[in-house]
């Protein structure tokens, strides 16, 4: 079936097979490739993006922080977005956005020239076999050895494609070791975030998350934090010690595909009653909200044409 998809390239509308670049591109061979995840949800009004306007921003913010230059404007991958979305007839799934220098450069420096603009949207369930995130089981999680990508190595909140071997070699770690995925500590030990998912903590009826500054600005960290508000949960954002793993009452991953996670296991800690109480509240709330069913967060979707 993902041979049948369309996908945006620099302007045109080409199918799946002709999305290709050169083996020599300076995005493959230097990992300068940025990009965007998203999701799309047969919602109540028909399908439509979370939070589109959040990721279109982050993805300029992104290319101001590694000093590139997109080739659309803000309006422009908006729309461009929602139409491929619509070429495939797709009502759920997941959107790749990718921005990547085409142009063969031997040299460290990319070209002096705006980068390529492609986007595909696909659902999971017919063209990648599925990717099943059981909420009521929860997954698995060990605390890696490796550290996530300190900020004054890297600006570590640009979402750009080299940037993830750090969570692949966590997450290789984990799955050796009979885990799920992985949590990374930052270099100074404290929690930081999963391999490709924010990490939170409740404890006391609480919830935590590390501060901002060590890890990406994730959206779907941001809709958590925004729901919890709403919801009349207290949140801390700050620096968090990894000992809260094995005090706290509950942890969940959030990401682009699943919105809330349980954690039932971590190292060699086997959390009872998962999933807890608050965990289930925002994973509630947030599968009523990806429908269209709570008219509070109707700005959080972004109807397909």
């Amino acid at each position: 079936m993902i041979e049948e998809r369309i996908v945006y390239l620099d302007g045109d509308f080409v199918p799946w097979d002709q999305a290709r670049v050169h083996l020599m591109c300076h995005s493959l061979g230097r990992g300068s490739a940025i990009f965007e995840v998203l999701s799309f949800h047969n919602t109540m009004s028909g399908t439509a993006v979370f939070r589109l306007d959040e990721h279109i921003d982050r993805l300029f913010r992104t290319a101001g922080l590694l000093d590139m230059d997109l080739p659309l404007s803000k309006e422009g991958f908006h729309q461009a977005v929602l139409e491929t979305v619509s070429r495939n007839n797709l009502k759920q799934g997941l959107i790749k956005l990718i921005c990547y220098f085409s142009q063969i450069v031997f040299d460290i420096l990319p070209p002096e020239k705006a980068l390529n603009a492609s986007i595909f949207a696909v659902d999971p369930s017919q063209d990648l076999k599925g990717m099943h995130f059981p909420f009521e089981k929860g997954t698995t999680a060990y605390i890696s050895k490796w550290r996530k990508l300190d900020p004054e190595t890297v600006p570590v909140e640009a979402k750009a494609a080299a940037h993830y071997l750090n969570g692949m070699m966590a997450k290789k770690e984990a799955r050796k070791l009979g885990f799920e995925t992985a949590v990374l500590l930052d270099t100074q030990g404290f929690i930081a975030e999963g391999g490709t998912e924010s990490i939170f903590l409740v404890k006391d009826g609480r919830l935590l998350t590390p501060g901002l500054g060590t890890v990406l600005q994730s959206i779907s960290r941001k809709s958590v934090l925004d729901l919890a508000g709403v919801l009349g949960v207290e949140s801390i954002q700050g620096r968090l010690a990894p000992d809260l793993f094995f005090t706290s009452e509950e942890i969940f991953f959030s990401g682009t595909p699943i919105k809330v996670l349980p954690v039932r296991q971590i190292n060699s800690r086997v959390l009872e009653g998962v999933p807890g109480p608050i965990t289930r509240k925002l994973f509630d709330t947030m599968e009523r909200i990806v429908v269209g069913k709570d008219a509070r967060f109707k700005t959080w979707l972004f109807p397909v044409l």
